[in-house]
């Protein structure tokens, strides 16, 4: 079992940044894939960044403006939004692959409970 817990989330201007985090607890966290997924009303769940051994993942809307990292040791994945858009406000969604790098949101075994991240014009 994985438990995922978000936090960072909030409200920023247009052009700001925003650094969200993903604590993760139980056995084996280095061997998952790992993926932030966003869902804004009336749209589909997607998957905006994803980083798994030797490979990252970006959608085209974020690449050049959102960076995946981890840190095996803390056991926390983090996303750094930078230039962040109206278009970029969603919740955000934290996710556990034990298949790999993979944008199906059912390929991703655990949540966390999700983080709101609001972009004012």
């Amino acid at each position: 079992q994985v438990q995922l817990v978000e936090s960072g989330g909030g409200l920023v201007q247009a052009g700001g940044s925003l650094r969200i985090s993903c604590a993760a607890s139980g056995r084996t966290f280095s061997s998952y894939a790992m993926g932030w997924f966003r869902q804004a009303p009336g749209k589909e769940r997607e998957l905006v960044a994803g980083i798994a051994t030797g490979s990252t993942y970006y959608a085209d809307s974020v690449k050049g403006r959102f960076t995946i990292s981890r840190d095996n040791a803390k056991n926390t994945v983090y996303l750094q939004m930078n230039s962040l858009k109206p278009e970029d406000t969603a919740v955000y969604y934290c996710a556990a692959s034990a298949v790999g790098l993979t944008t199906a949101p059912r390929q991703y075994r655990y949540w966390g409970q999700g983080t709101q991240v609001t972009v004012s014009s």
